[in-house]
């Protein structure tokens, strides 16, 4: 085959021209030194263990390339891995090496700091504790909140042994009560007041709140106290024989009360004849109980 160096001489001179023209580009970028700070990631933790205390989420590293490469470093581009797979319980320390550095090609790291990396682990815990709902406000006037249900009611959570032990419930985004005079159900997002503890699934509850008339009191004179369980021989005689009783309850159940409709009471089981200081008793009914009574004793005589 014929060579022929003088073919195409321009187009080599102008290829030994930009083959001049980047080395000498090259040649003026000085090699430079410059600082980072860098985000730190944590691999292989081992399963059944955990982090705890403050790990760092960052190392400072010095790294080393031409002035033009380390200028086009940008967020993202490096970062430091730390490989876990030795954890075990109790604090343990890990060098990172400059290899577990991740730099752009032509950048090399020289130094990072901290170094080694202090870790603490403890072992994984779960448990199982209660949906506890948060309703902050009040009611409307003359209703109060009543039965508040939770679905699930209990939820259970993982983390740090020591954190975990300590945790008594898991609460709810707010659920406001405030100017309520009817009952509310919401779903609503769950929460962990322990950052350090994780829900192990469920993220949401159903929130039942029933919002009822506020209780009241109401006052009845003239209520009979009865004798039970006297023998069928004894009369009694009952001094003051009727009393003054305090309900408490339900507003529409209080209101059609009458004073025979509240059974007040002294017992008489195993006494025989003579006189008695006894105690007022009173028998409890749907929608309203007995607060006290006006005596709170009476005086019995047997014949």
């Amino acid at each position: 085959m014929t060579v022929h160096p003088f073919r195409n001489l321009g187009l080599k001179a102008l290829a030994a021209a930009l083959a001049v023209a980047m080395w000498l580009m090259v040649s003026r970028d000085a090699v430079v030194e410059r600082s980072l700070r860098v985000p730190l990631e944590y691999q292989n933790i081992p399963e059944g263990l955990e982090i705890v205390g403050n790990p760092p989420s960052s190392v400072d590293i010095r790294v080393r390339g031409t002035s033009s490469l380390l200028g086009r470093i940008e967020p993202g581009d490096v970062i430091a891995t730390l490989d876990l797979k030795t954890g075990r319980v109790g604090e343990r320390f890990f060098p990172i090496a400059p290899d577990e550095v991740r730099v752009p090609m032509g950048v090399q790291v020289t130094q990072i700091s901290p170094q080694p990396i202090s870790l603490q682990f403890e072992r994984t815990l779960s448990k199982v504790v209660p949906v506890v709902p948060q309703l902050p406000g009040t009611p409307v006037l003359g209703y109060v909140v009543g039965t508040v249900v939770a679905d699930p009611p209990h939820v259970e959570v993982v983390g740090p042994e020591s954190h975990v032990q300590l945790l008594s419930r898991v609460t709810t985004e707010p659920i406001s009560v405030e100017g309520a005079q009817q009952s509310l159900r919401e779903r609503v997002t769950l929460g962990v007041e322990d950052p350090a503890v994780r829900l192990r699934s469920v993220r949401t509850a159903d929130v039942s709140v029933e919002i009822v008339p506020a209780a009241i009191e109401r006052t009845l004179a003239g209520v009979v106290v009865q004798p039970m369980n006297a023998t069928r021989s004894s009369r009694a005689t009952i001094i003051p024989p009727d009393v003054i009783v305090v309900l408490r309850g339900d507003r529409d159940v209080l209101a059609a009360l009458s004073p025979g409709a509240v059974l007040i009471y002294v017992d008489l089981a195993d006494l025989g004849r003579g006189n008695y200081t006894l105690p007022v008793r009173a028998v409890e009914a749907d929608g309203f109980a007995v607060v006290r009574t006006e005596p709170d004793t009476v005086s019995v005589r047997i014949r």
